[in-house]
């Protein structure tokens, strides 16, 4: 493997040390969503179902509240986004002394507020590396996003289990602010040097059409693919007893995932977004024949999880050409949107299947879903933008 455009894009100035924070700071959110189910059904004892609700309220504010940060970050300033870190703070920190109706309705009001650090990083990105290099960049923030959740939820599930999960929630909003003022110090640039923004905003019509539409829809339909296999998986395994593998499961689809993201990022030519959402939908349908097995389970996500990063990859390189300079924030804000609701979607529909008929199904039917969403991507992806919003 040709590892030149990376050590290329690495020695720009600038990249090592954002790509170092933006790992740091993507960390926490990634420990938060194992991190308040445990603590709604062992502190709280709720229950699942009373945890799932807090996780759906959670995703709603942050679906909701992305794009809304995003037009904040184009029109007010990266700092000024920060410095509402210390509301998200504030909610952790307390988050051990609410009652769940309480951190039910807090949830939702944290998710509007919430930093989007994920959509940070891909903007500082654009900002500092030129065009030509972007996929090798993009690559290695996919993989960097993967490490995250390789380490955040077990370090959750670590605190919250040796010590409390009051402790893992106060340890979240600690690391949160902690984050989140090293940013504001830094204060990474989010514009590139060529960028034109003389003149008024291109209005949201001018450029928010079919083609950045289909950027956005790889994303959703990639996250409901992912949501729908992690359920279909843990039911299996679950059901098999051998619940106990499910850390090695995920290990084994977020080392697949870094690793087509690394050979994606040295491709000069590769597949369009809606083509790799299309093979990722397309190899989670036999993934089923490994139930009962873990590591048939495992083999059999590996194809599928190889396309991981470079459709995440691929939708960001489109996000990054195609929307207008002042309006990149909000454009990846809409992306950040994409990845929660696809999760909100992935879930009960394959949930539904394996409560029918078994994890199999739950496999095929995420499947089936992911090759719709991605021939509706196709269809947007052939409409002509309107206006040039690249320069």
């Amino acid at each position: 493997m040709n590892l030149a455009p990376f050590k290329s894009v690495l020695a720009l100035p600038g990249v090592r040390p954002l790509m170092l924070l933006m790992l740091f700071a993507r960390i926490p959110p990634t420990a938060a969503g194992v991190t308040v189910t445990l603590h709604v059904v062992t502190t709280l004892d709720k229950g699942y179902a009373a945890a799932g609700t807090v996780g759906f309220a959670t995703m709603i504010g942050l679906g909701l509240g992305s794009p809304l940060m995003g037009k904040l970050v184009d029109s007010k300033g990266l700092r000024f986004v920060l410095a509402l870190s210390v509301l998200e703070g504030a909610f952790w920190l307390s988050a051990p002394f609410m009652d769940y109706y309480v951190l039910l309705v807090l949830a939702f009001a944290n998710g509007l507020v919430a930093v989007p650090v994920m959509s940070i990083g891909r903007q500082a990105l654009t900002a500092i590396v030129p065009e030509p290099q972007r996929r090798p960049a993009f690559s290695l923030d996919s993989i960097s996003v993967e490490l995250s959740f390789m380490v955040g939820p077990a370090a959750g599930v670590l605190i919250a289990t040796k010590f409390s999960t009051g402790t893992a929630l106060v340890v979240i909003g600690l690391a949160i602010l902690t984050a989140s003022a090293v940013l504001f110090v830094v204060n990474p640039v989010l514009l590139h040097e060529d960028d034109v923004v003389e003149g008024s905003p291109p209005k949201l019509r001018e450029w928010l059409r079919g083609p950045m539409i289909a950027a956005l829809i790889i994303p959703f339909g990639a996250t409901m693919v992912l949501s729908g296999m992690e359920i279909s998986a843990i039911a299996s395994l679950e059901r098999t007893g051998q619940q106990s593998w499910l850390g090695l499961i995920f290990f084994v689809m977020c080392a697949a995932s870094a690793l087509g993201g690394l050979f994606y990022g040295t491709l000069k030519r590769v597949p369009t977004g809606v083509v790799l959402l299309a093979c990722m939908a397309l190899l989670e349908i036999p993934v089923g024949l490994g139930d009962g097995s873990v590591w048939l389970l495992a083999l059999a996500l590996i194809p599928m999880n190889l396309a991981c990063a470079p459709t995440i990859t691929a939708s960001s390189e489109l996000i990054a050409k195609s929307a207008p300079p002042t309006a990149r924030g909000l454009a990846l804000g809409l992306q950040g949107s994409a990845f929660t609701f696809g999760v909100a979607a992935g879930q009960p529909l394959a949930g539904l299947a394996v409560d029918h008929s078994g994890p199999p199904l739950g496999f095929v039917v995420a499947g089936l879903a992911g090759l719709v969403v991605a021939g509706v991507g196709w269809v947007l992806s052939r409409q002509r933008q309107a206006v040039s919003v690249t320069s």
